[in-house]
Parts: structure tokens; sequence; C-alpha cells
């Protein structure tokens, strides 16, 4: 493609250029390289780890080609225009919804770099995106996107036009979201080093193919591009007044009435075809109650933030892998392995406001470690000695070892419940559902307690 290619893309988007000036620092590539911006961009890499791309250098092995002379040659193509990113290396990951998820992943080098234009390009548009826009932005985050659902919702908005775009980043066009980086960033030698990793291609089963259109997930400049892109969806949401909350591809628009929803549904979704050259999915979009509708992993009933029914149904599953009594390792290694995952999840889900289910999971998760501990006593003999080990009579602890009933049975029992108790399995470092929960809604009362 041509530098005047670059400069004045075709497609969808005509009178792109005119709507904003280009910011006045020319010659951004020469701050993308500086020494301080590169040393920043590695040690965010470096922090989000991952795989390997097609030439299988790892993030470990990055530090010595920064100092062999092969580093210097990238960096010199770079100033002069020439360099050519590598493909990104295909892989795909399981959909919580079903099916795969198309990830491209890039080598660390073109992560690096990516991660620099990002940290450059970043301020250049991020003062004129949407305050009502979240995903991938600084000192944003999902939680505040759902608050501001919730907001709404309480301002009488209880209807949600739910869009969902067909595999977004798949179909990104090139000449539309060229249009509106070249809107912000004058200089020549970024937006064709932009161009060039949309067009780099993919690597699949060994076979390269080429890219003629979508943004590679993995990569660290593509959130960047998705708000870029997306950013006229914000302006047009803006302008017509609507209440909307946007996370990157997930957005809802609130309204009042499920009328004016299939109105706003039919104008967008004629908006994001021709502006914007997206697809809306008739089959997964839809116009119904907010409480009908989930938002990155949550819903809401009576006005607060619960977690879907769906995201529950996800956390069960994997705690039903972590605690599987066919899973060959040790109690220390599943508890610890246990505890990591229910940090994490509750990192992000203890934001749901709905406390009636919070002891009941807890409960749930006790009884499923009583029954892995069951298993790995195995012997009667060996039962009845960790069970008067734990302080438990011996009239009950012989019965209950002698039982031929289930695991799951036996880990709901005098003996076991009063043996391994709630302080005793937290000694053995299972963390409380419920007491992550209490920290994050109630900080100051966990704190003294």
């Amino acid at each position: 493609m041509t530098a005047d290619a670059v400069k004045k893309p075709k497609g969808g988007a005509s009178g792109c250029l005119d709507r904003e000036k280009p910011a006045s620092k020319a010659d951004l590539m020469a701050q993308v390289l500086t020494r301080e911006n590169l040393q920043r961009a590695w040690e965010q890499v470096r922090a989000n780890r991952g795989a390997p791309g097609i030439d299988g250098m790892s993030v470990e092995a990055f530090p010595d080609f920064v100092r062999s002379p092969q580093w210097v040659r990238v960096k010199e193509s770079l100033k002069r225009g020439t360099y050519q990113p590598n493909p990104v290396r295909r892989v795909y990951i399981p959909k919580a919804s079903g099916g795969q998820r198309p990830l491209g992943i890039p080598t660390v080098i073109d992560r690096v770099i990516q991660q620099a234009l990002a940290q450059m390009l970043g301020p250049l548009f991020e003062p004129g995106f949407s305050r009502f826009s979240y995903g991938f932005r600084p000192r944003r985050g999902a939680h505040d996107a759902v608050r501001q659902a919730r907001a709404y919702l309480k301002e009488g908005y209880t209807v949600a036009v739910d869009c969902d775009l067909t595999k977004f980043f798949d179909t990104v066009n090139f000449d539309v979201l060229l249009c509106r980086v070249s809107a912000k960033v004058p200089d020549r030698q970024v937006r064709r080093l932009i161009w060039r990793y949309l067009r780099a291609g993919v690597v699949e089963n060994g076979q390269k193919r080429p890219t003629e259109q979508g943004v590679p997930q993995g990569g660290p400049l593509s959130p960047l591009l998705a708000n870029i892109l997306l950013h006229d969806l914000d302006m047009e949401l803006e302008k017509r007044g609507h209440k909307f909350v946007r996370y990157a591809d997930d957005f809802l628009v609130l309204v009042k009435s499920e009328r004016a929803g299939q109105r706003v549904m039919a104008s967008l979704t004629r908006f994001l075809n021709k502006v914007l050259r997206l697809t809306v999915n008739p089959v997964k979009s839809k116009v119904a109650k907010l409480g009908q509708c989930r938002f990155l992993g949550f819903t809401f009933r009576s006005k607060k933030i619960v977690w879907s029914e769906k995201s529950l149904a996800q956390f069960k599953r994997r705690v039903k892998e972590l605690t599987g009594r066919s899973w060959g390792v040790s109690m220390e290694y599943r508890l610890r392995k246990l505890s990591e995952y229910l940090r994490g999840w509750m990192a992000y889900f203890a934001l749901s406001e709905y406390y009636q289910p919070v002891p009941d999971l807890d409960e749930w998760i006790r009884r499923r470690v009583r029954m892995c501990y069951w298993k790995q006593w195995r012997r009667c003999r060996t039962r009845v000695r960790e069970l008067l080990k734990l302080g438990v009579a011996a009239n009950c602890a012989i019965p209950t070892a002698l039982s031929r009933k289930s695991y799951w049975h036996m880990a709901r029992t005098l003996a076991t419940q009063s043996g391994m108790t709630n302080a005793w399995l937290a000694s053995q470092g299972l963390v409380s559902v419920r007491d992550l929960w209490i920290a994050y809604h109630y900080p100051a009362a966990s704190q003294s307690g």
C-alpha cells in the first residue's frame, strides 16, 4: 500500500480527516523509540508475560536479544520506516459462551514495539474519548462500567438495547480504522507501521495467510485501536442524547420503554453497518429489561448488581475441577490452587451486592474440600486416626470411618464437620468466599475484625 493510500484511505469514512486537527508532534516515531519509552514498554510486556510468538523467543530471552546487534538493526529499521512486523501466531481459547475465541500472539519484539506505540498514541486520543467508555483506559475498569449501568437503572432507564457485534475484532475494516488514526496521528512512519501490523498476517498450523481485515486480539495495540474505531459510536450516542455505557465492544444503551429500544436498535444497526462497517448479530442482540441482560458477567436485580447465573455456573464448574476426587495431587497443592482461584474470582465478582448466596457458596466449597480429604484418607484406620487427631470422639469416629456411603454424603456427617471445622480448613489454606465479600464491601469492618 502506498503512503498516499494510508493518508487518504477509502471506504465508509469520507471526510473523517477534517473533523479534528492532527496532533502537532509530527516526529512521533522518535518519541516512540526513546530509551525511556521502550524501557517502560518492556516492563509492561514482562509483567504481562505471555507465550512466545512464531519466532519462539520467550519473554525471559528478550533481554539477551536487546544486547545483541539484531536489536540495533530493528531500531534502525523502525527509524527508517522499513521495519516489517512478524505474523502473529494463531491460538484458540475456549469462550464462556461455548466455542473458541481466536487470539493472535505477536512475537515478544513486536509486543514491545506495539506497547511503545500504544504509550505514545494513548495520550493523543485519550482526552477526546467519551466518559462513558470504560474499556482499556487509565483509571477505569469493568466495575465502573457496571456501576454506571446501575446508576441509569436507578434513574428509571430500565430497558436495555443490548447490541452484540459479530466477531468485532476479526471484522474491523482497515480503511475505516486508518482514517480515524490518521485524524490524530500526523507522523506518516507511525501510520505506516500500524498499517503493517494490521497486514502482518497470521500463522496457523505452520501456514501463513494474509489478513485483509480484523485486529488480532492478543497484541498490546489492539485495545487502543478498538477504542479509536468505536469512538464514533460513542459520539453518535452522545449526540443523540442516549444513556449508554461501553466496555470495548460490549455496550448497552438504556431507554425507558421497549418501543424506544426497538427504534434505537434499528438506527444503531444502520449506523454501525454504514459508517463503521460493523455487523450487529441479530441472534445475540436484544431489547429487554436490564435485569434480563448480562453485562461484563453481571446482571441487575431490584436495582442491585448481582453476578449472572452464567458466571456462577462457570465458577462452580471450575471449583468442581479443582476439588475433583480423581485429581491426584496433594491437598496442600489443591488448596493452594483453589484459594488462588477463589481470590481471583472474588476480586472481580465481589462487586455483586447480593449477599444471600455467598454463605451457601462457602458451605458448598467446604463440603467439597472435606470430601477430598475423606477420599485421600481412603482406609478405615487412616480415617479413624485422622478424625481422632482432630478431636472427634472414638464412638463417633469409628462408625463414621466404617460407613460405605458416598464421599459426598460423608463430607456432611457430624464426625467430618466437627473434626474438619471451618477454622481447621482455614488453617490448611482454604480461603472463605464470605470473608472476601465482606472485605470488599466493608473493608473497615473486616480490618477491625
